[in-house]
């Protein structure tokens, strides 16, 4: 054991001191805590990283590893135990999404982290890093700056730990079903969900292995790599000797994030109603209505306005709605496809086959989430929200249908009353 502490703090040593990974490392840590690990222990906090020798020096007092927080703050060393939620918030600036995928076998780690890349894209998102742990895993981070300002009258700032716990535990919803499949493919066996890799949650002031730090246990980089590397990436290229530092978070569009975040907040809300429902049993809880023949007399106003054709900006938002809406209904595929190929084109400018069909191939293979509720901002801000007078009285579109077909099948069935909650 002493000759194994020694090699990887003589490996550390010898690496940080390299100029270009104290220019990475330093680059990186604007505006965050950043704690030094010294094999077993880490080192106080709060704690920062100013200037490139501070690498080097802290090195030679036996660190092996840097760790960072995903929140940035105004003043990171202000940071302390005995302050108030009100005084956090205060400090803090915004926050990354880091999503860690803890996993027993990298093989696994990479087939998760394929899925969530093309979840990702899925919800129009293409500015994120991806990076090898170091060990048996991957990180996929967020820049702060793909997240609005505000969601509704919050600041999204103030949405940490709720907003990253939020958008992690939906994209896990979304892929684990495929990601069980992937798996089986693999190993031959057939798992259950309680051995699929899973997400680390985070929490106040949470760290991460900060990108080209070492990792204790196997002496290797936690390196930067591209979407389209990760079935190929092997360890061995994350031998410090061979490492070549490149930016994790790339600079994202303005709003880039914004309907991941409302989609995965809406998500969570209904998640948590529909356990409230359970809890109290079954009064009061909502009941699917089978609807054979969804025809356009049972769409509310908002999804009415989409396919009639979009006539300014909103196309892959509104893409997205449809999608969800279709599919809650159980609308079988082919139909879905001939739908929204009609859609397609009535709109202002057609968006391009090809996206079309990897948006639907993608979501063929996921569970069906619900489409936003109608109290978020995104069917005002495409211009399709004209509420009549049932839009009152639900809160999804999806409700909105169930809703008109059960009073249809009312007055298709004379003289038998069904009370309406």
């Amino acid at each position: 054991m002493p000759d194994t502490t020694e090699r990887i703090r003589e490996t550390a040593r010898f690496y940080y001191k390299r100029r270009d990974i104290q220019k990475a490392l330093v680059g990186f840590s604007g505006h965050r805590e950043v704690v030094p690990r010294y094999l077993d222990s880490f080192g106080r906090r709060p704690d920062t990283l100013q200037y490139e020798s501070d690498v080097s020096a802290l090195a030679d007092k036996g660190a092996t590893s840097f760790h960072c927080s995903e929140e940035l703050w105004r003043d990171p060393l202000k940071l302390n135990t005995e302050m108030t939620e009100e005084q956090v918030r205060e400090l803090r600036q915004g926050w990354d999404l880091l999503i860690d995928i803890d996993t027993q076998y990298l093989d696994y780690g990479k087939v998760t982290a394929e899925l969530l890349v093309e979840a990702l894209k899925f919800h129009n998102m293409h500015s994120f890093g991806i990076k090898y742990s170091g060990s048996r895993g991957f990180h996929i981070g967020i820049s702060y700056r793909a997240f609005p300002e505000k969601i509704g009258e919050i600041e999204t700032r103030n949405l940490f730990p709720e907003g990253a716990r939020a958008i992690t535990s939906y994209l896990y919803e979304i892929i684990k079903n495929r990601l069980a499949e992937r798996i089986n493919e693999i190993s031959g066996i057939k798992f259950k969900d309680a051995v699929l890799p899973d997400f680390v949650l985070v929490s106040p002031r949470h760290l991460f292995r900060m990108p080209w730090s070492l990792h204790e246990k196997t002496s290797l980089a936690s390196i930067v790599i591209k979407p389209e590397q990760l079935r190929q990436f092997k360890p061995s290229w994350a031998k410090p000797e061979l490492v070549m530092p490149k930016p994790f978070l790339p600079e994202p569009e303005k709003n880039e994030a914004k309907e991941l975040l409302i989609q995965a907040m809406d998500w969570q809300a209904r998640l948590k109603a529909s356990e409230k429902e359970k809890s109290v049993g079954k009064r009061g809880a909502y009941s699917e209505v089978i609807i054979k023949d969804l025809t356009p007399a049972l769409y509310p106003p908002c999804i009415t306005n989409i396919l009639a054709g979009m006539k300014q900006d909103g196309r892959k938002r509104a893409l997205f709605i449809l999608l969800n809406f279709f599919k809650s209904l159980k609308l079988n595929e082919e139909e879905i496809e001939k739908r929204l190929a009609e859609w397609n084109k009535k709109n202002y400018k057609q968006l391009r086959e090809g996206y079309v069909r990897t948006q639907i191939s993608w979501f063929k293979r996921q569970q069906a989430v619900l489409p936003p509720n109608c109290d978020k901002t995104v069917y005002k801000e495409i211009g399709v929200c004209m509420p009549d007078g049932m839009c009152g009285l639900i809160k999804n579109p999806v409700n909105y249908t169930n809703r008109k077909a059960r009073l249809l099948n009312q007055q298709d069935k004379p003289g038998k009353r069904v009370k309406e909650k």
